[in-house]
């Protein structure tokens, strides 16, 4: 008897009428205890190991992803139940694309169906206050394909409770590159006041050398009040090279708007900070990863949430493969969340104590 009939017989078990009401009541009540502790803000998921549960059930391989897809509500629901904000999870990578067409194609057609179910019943979502976001390269998504996913985000918009990233297709290097190209076009063409024409490396060069008693090079000159014609042709030279030289550091151009003088290009690259390229993420505005989850057994990010994975992230690798995952996998990883982040608050306590003394 193979593990698939094995599995289909449990499953016809439990969603016989009084299995399922017990289950139903069993999920509830264990739900409201996880409730009662902290609760992580923002959950990403590696959805991995469609392929190999496929294989190892005999099925077809875009049977295990449907499959995967299923667990993927079961997984937004207890997330929602529990309290969490954000979801986001690991749908298609920039890399499947080198993977065989025919799957690829599978994969796109998939992806459009369970996107036009989830806009044709989203009563899960619109429970729970839960808006639709597809991060990625969405200008390499078919047409077809992409004109649902834009139909997904705009019939959930009005949801503002939680959100669910779906990041389709992507790599975490390209988000890091488009916010990183973003930043600098903005850097680039905004206008911004121009309040010195110092950067602080121009400040401190300039306290440097008033204090070793040096004349500053790039000091403007200053002539007589009563300067002579040539005089006056080569103070403006002058005066002009010693600004742009002074600009230089902050900007590349000056432009005045009506009394108040604006820089347009770089005006300092020192105010370019990690908020600055957060702000460009497709992440943008979610709250920090608290838990990293990959399922499959593999034991590594594969290029997912790089930047979103900080100090403070908890990874959790677990062997199960992503169609399986559901309460009774999540249970074990929320519950030791859980523990680190009290165990974390004790350790802070005498931290607190010795500060006040």
């Amino acid at each position: 008897m193979s593990d698939l009939y094995l599995s289909r017989i449990r499953s016809w078990i439990l969603s016989s009428p009084p299995a399922e009401w017990a289950l139903n009541r069993l999920r509830s009540t264990v739900i409201g205890a996880l409730s009662q502790g902290p609760i992580p803000a923002h959950v990403a998921f590696e959805m991995d190991g469609n392929r190999r549960y496929a294989r190892s059930h005999k099925i077809e391989t875009i049977e295990g992803h449907s499959m995967g897809f299923e667990a993927l509500a079961r997984v937004l629901e207890v997330c929602y139940k529990c309290g969490v904000k954000v979801v986001t999870v690991y749908a298609f990578s920039l890399e499947n694309f080198n993977r065989p067409k025919y799957e690829v194609d599978g994969l796109m057609q998939l992806a459009k169906l369970k996107l036009e179910q989830l806009i044709q019943h989203g009563e899960l979502l619109d429970r729970y206050g839960a808006s639709v976001r597809v991060l990625g390269r969405l200008d390499l998504i078919p047409p077809d394909v992409l004109e649902v996913v834009e139909r997904a985000a705009a019939a959930t918009q009005h949801n503002t409770d939680c959100v669910l990233n779906i990041c389709f297709p992507y790599t975490s290097r390209e988000e890091m590159t488009t916010a990183i190209r973003t930043t600098v076009e903005e850097y680039s063409t905004t206008p911004r006041p121009h309040s010195t024409p110092f950067s602080q490396n121009r400040i401190t060069q300039k306290i440097l050398s008033k204090q070793a008693g040096k004349p500053d090079p790039l000091e403007p000159i200053r002539e007589s009040p009563s300067p002579t014609p040539s005089s006056i042709q080569l103070d403006d030279q002058d005066d002009a090279a010693s600004t742009a030289t002074t600009l230089h550091s902050d900007s590349t151009a000056v432009k005045s708007v009506g009394d108040e003088e604006t820089v347009a290009i770089y005006p300092n690259a020192e105010t370019i900070t990690p908020e600055t390229i957060e702000r460009h993420l497709y992440t943008a505005g979610c709250p920090p990863l608290d838990m990293f989850v990959r399922t499959s057994g593999v034991e590594r990010l594969s290029d997912f949430m790089l930047w979103q994975s900080h100090q403070d992230t908890h990874i959790f690798f677990l062997k199960c493969f992503w169609p399986e995952f559901d309460l009774w996998h999540f249970l074990p990883v929320l519950v030791e969340w859980q523990w680190r982040q009290k165990q974390k608050a004790r350790d802070e306590t005498p931290r607190r104590r010795v500060k006040q003394a």
